[in-house]
């Protein structure tokens, strides 16, 4: 298996990304090889430095970057030549099993859909965040973004992506998926809820069990959380703050310790047909190293063909 890296994504790449995919390649086991894609000459530097054999990657060589205030579509096809245009040429032609980056999240996503493009019966790709449970684990939220604006069918096929990736990747046995609305009670929430909740009700593809508020997001009540990108987005980034506010309050606490985006990597897009993650702009070598893993844990899964099947 070859894992695809974009060493030049991120606020802190190149160095962040190379010390993350070392702490990764001492994990991975053979068979399991990474592939940096970047700049070689600066990533044979860092390794130098910190004395790890440039033998354990691979290389593909390009020094052009797509910027985090670009445009994603303008960039992505302006520059073909990009690591991350680069790295999805690379899975798309099967050079490549996975691909992760942490750089521009927009064009992530729309090379995603250029290159190996969404799933057929798939209207919209997702992204999807884990959330800590104060019981212990984690839930899976999604759409944390992809899309900010939805219709009442999306949904529902958010509530089959969220499942089978819990399902595969984590291992959760029958995930209980959940409608994020402002009350418990069938017909609550805005338009856009009430027209979902009988669309998941029906829905056979997942184990459906009604909505959930806000304020059960942290309990055991579910499993997978639906909801669309804006109001994900939201929860996301409002959920980052709890790790950020207990750290400026010197609060050491072990539930708000797993608010901490480093522990899960980043955000799989969830319909596409290849293993994509994207990474948080801010990530450290840890985020990296675990962003790396998740994608690999995502093709060792068979996830996307698990997807396929239930789509057909």
């Amino acid at each position: 298996m070859k894992i695809g890296l974009d060493i030049m994504g991120g606020d802190f790449a190149p160095k962040a990304t190379v010390l993350g995919a070392i702490e990764a390649a001492k994990i991975l086991p053979e068979g399991q090889q990474l592939v940096l894609i970047g700049d070689k000459d600066v990533a044979l530097s860092i390794l130098q430095e910190n004395n790890f054999s440039a033998e354990n990657f691979e290389f593909v060589h390009t020094t052009e970057v797509i910027g985090m205030g670009e445009h994603p579509a303008k960039a992505v096809i302006k520059k073909p030549g990009s690591s991350i245009s680069v790295g999805f040429q690379l899975l798309k032609d099967g050079g490549i099993d996975a691909f992760s980056s942490a750089g521009n999240t927009g064009a992530m996503l729309v090379g995603s859909v250029l290159s190996v493009k969404t799933i057929e019966g798939v209207i919209r790709p997702a992204m999807s965040t884990n959330v800590p449970k104060l019981t212990g684990g984690f839930g899976i939220l999604v759409d944390v973004g992809a899309n900010a604006d939805c219709k009442p069918e999306y949904l529902p096929q958010f509530g089959v992506l969220g499942s089978l990736f819990a399902e595969s990747v984590y291992g959760m046995v029958s995930p209980r998926v959940s409608l994020l609305n402002i009350g418990e009670e069938e017909e609550k929430g805005n338009a856009l809820c009430q027209a979902v909740y009988p669309l998941m009700k029906e829905n056979k593809n997942f184990n459906f069990v009604g909505n959930i508020e806000g304020r059960d997001l942290f309990s055991d009540h579910a499993d997978v959380y639906v909801t669309d990108g804006f109001t994900g987005n939201v929860a996301l980034k409002m959920a980052e703050s709890f790790y950020v506010i207990s750290l400026k309050k010197q609060i050491k606490d072990e539930f708000f310790a797993r608010f901490n985006y480093e522990q899960y990597g980043g955000s799989p897009i969830l319909g596409i047909n290849a293993p994509v993650v994207v990474g948080h702009g801010i990530s450290s070598p840890e985020a990296i190293k675990n962003m790396v893993l998740l994608s690999r844990d995502m093709a060792q899964s068979g996830l996307v063909e698990k997807i396929k099947n239930a789509f057909q």
